[in-house]
């Protein structure tokens, strides 16, 4: 990694893990300049799940500590940067992070490319992306296997991103598997990568999101515990209990220091 372009950070940690104060906007013009230079970085997008997993997942803590931007996806960690001093924190999520910069793409000429989920899912999410944005340049997409790929599988899908062209790659592989493969790819990929998580499946229509005003609530994790209650149940009693704790220990000790 160039070293010698490295964007001061602003932000403030929660539970651990480095979050990044910014706009959509900023980090919008920061991944362009980034993906016109071709260089090798990676964005993560952290929720509750995430700041709840890596205290007990080595791999995507390190994976976190080591990304170029973390960005508050999510209500309950926008509202910790807010109480932490940038008041005007909005949430920044993968799904709405990969239109706007999809939107910014097309007006200036830059490629992407796709890599995770299904071949039926990027079928449908490229589908989308030629409705919604016509002129945008797709310079490929790739579906892995589930499974870990061999050495010589890796090397090739490396070779297919590099020689596209692509000044970023989407990277939907679910948390925390997205992250430790960008971190393990950093330097070997020659574009930005940006994980989106559910942001394939929400674009192409396999997954609905939910309505606006619980997004803006904080409440998107309930909608999504009432679509898959067998799933998430569990997920969502443990982390969401174990953040509001930790949080609240933050908050207090944050305020006997001021």
């Amino acid at each position: 990694m160039d070293t010698t372009t490295l964007t001061v950070r602003h932000g403030a940690q929660v539970l651990g893990a480095f979050i990044d104060a910014a706009t959509f906007e900023s980090c919008i013009e920061t991944v362009g300049r980034w993906a016109d230079a071709r260089q090798s970085r990676y964005l993560c997008f952290c929720n509750v799940h995430a700041v709840v997993e890596m205290q007990r997942n080595r791999g995507l803590e390190q994976a976190l500590s080591e990304a170029d931007m973390v960005l508050p996806d999510g209500m309950p960690v926008a509202w910790m940067l807010r109480r932490l001093g940038f008041s005007r924190q909005e949430r920044i999520n993968g799904p709405d992070f990969m239109h706007k910069y999809c939107e910014y793409a097309e007006k200036h000429g830059k490629s992407i490319y796709f890599y995770g989920s299904t071949s039926n899912t990027l079928a449908a999410l490229k589908c989308w992306a030629a409705l919604e944005f016509p002129d945008l340049k797709i310079a490929g997409s790739i579906s892995p296997p589930f499974r870990d790929l061999t050495p010589e599988e890796d090397e090739t899908v490396i070779r297919h991103i590099n020689a596209s062209g692509a000044g970023v790659l989407f990277v939907g592989l679910g948390c925390p598997k997205q992250e430790q493969w960008m971190a393990a790819h950093r330097d070997r990929i020659h574009a930005v990568m940006v994980g989106v998580g559910a942001a394939f499946d929400y674009h192409a229509g396999t997954l609905k999101r939910a309505p606006l005003w619980m997004q803006r609530t904080g409440l998107e994790w309930l909608y999504r515990l009432c679509c898959e209650p067998r799933r998430l149940w569990k997920r969502y009693l443990v982390t969401n209990t174990l953040f509001v704790a930790g949080a609240l220990r933050q908050l207090v000790g944050y305020r006997l220091k001021t």
